[in-house]
């Protein structure tokens, strides 16, 4: 069996499938109870290059279609992972996590956790705040489910605390692996030392950028990944992009499947492959802390322009 081999079909005994066409249409092509993982960003229906802005009850029956095949190939133990941002429509905002819940509960799935993951960069609004996190749905299609705690545990910022009563007063209280990583994944200015889940959205400044306008950031995926799936498990993303999913499957020996549209993305997401599989693909490190600014950059300093309209206004 070759692992380095990219494969337009899915079959069971390979590795690694790259499929171009229409998401709906190759998922019901797709064998019943095959994947242990579902993980992706579907298309927030906001007008971007890749998407079709429709209405947003459109949009739903659309996503719903998507999300009861994905229940159908999802293996009784495992977990679908969606990752959603905001639908905006006559500057109302529809956060898309409230409309995809019902969607998922018809289906019988439990909701585990809602993971907010913030970040500091984005477009700015100037008729209310600007937006700067987005959500990410974790359900489980049954009440037995892969969940690898101690294989994306951080570091705790207490570790020599102890039980201050009860049975065990004066022993070690944490897990010598680290703390829980909680359900909220921030960008903050602690260090990654004090236990900080830190994962930047991918901008131009991001070594993984590429095309795409909205990118997964590969350690987002990594560590749904880690937690939800075992090695060799199969995993899938029906929205693949540039195959950032792909990227985190097979850098913890799993196998995976991305279906995208956009031939762009598809050839895109085949030179990324080549490039791990070499060794020269860039990516941000998993865990690595997010660059905090000194103050000593120029472009951190109050430009002269506004120094001297604050003295101006003093006057």
């Amino acid at each position: 069996m070759n692992h380095n081999e990219i494969y337009p079909i899915f079959q069971p005994d390979k590795h690694i499938v790259v499929k171009e066409g229409d998401s709906l249409a190759e998922l019901k092509l797709l064998p019943s109870d095959t994947f242990k993982l579902a993980v992706s960003s579907p298309p927030y229906n906001i007008g971007k290059e890749y998407e079709k802005q429709v209405g947003l009850q459109h949009y739903l029956d659309w996503q719903r279609e998507i999300i009861a095949e994905l229940y159908r190939i999802i293996r009784d133990n495992g977990s679908i992972a969606w990752q959603v941002g905001n639908y905006v429509e006559g500057g109302e905002v529809f956060p898309l996590d409230i409309y995809f819940y019902p969607i998922f509960k018809s289906l019988g799935m439990q909701l585990r956790n809602r993971i907010v993951w913030h970040f500091d960069h984005g477009l700015h609004a100037s008729k209310r705040f600007s937006g700067r996190y987005e959500v990410l749905l974790w359900f489980t299609k049954t009440e037995k489910y892969t969940f690898n705690l101690d294989s994306v545990r951080v570091p705790s910022k207490y570790p020599g605390k102890r039980h201050y009563k009860g049975n065990k007063i004066g022993q070690l209280s944490g897990n010598p692996l680290g703390k829980n990583p909680s359900d909220y994944w921030t960008l903050m200015c602690q260090e990654w030392e004090n236990g900080i889940i830190e994962i930047p959205n991918v901008k131009s400044n991001h070594p993984e950028k590429t095309i795409h306008p909205c990118q997964f950031p590969i350690e987002l995926i990594e560590r749904c990944v880690l937690a939800l799936t075992d090695e060799d498990d199969w995993v899938i993303d029906p929205f693949g992009g540039v195959g950032s999913t792909l990227i985190a499957v097979m850098r913890h020996h799993r196998r995976g499947m991305v279906i995208d549209r956009d031939p762009n993305y598809i050839r895109l997401t085949h030179q990324r492959i080549i490039d791990f599989q070499n060794g020269t693909l860039k990516m941000r490190p998993l865990g690595k802390p997010v660059h905090q600014p000194t103050g000593k950059e120029k472009i951190s300093q109050i430009p002269a322009e506004w120094l001297d309209k604050k003295q101006e206004n003093l006057i």
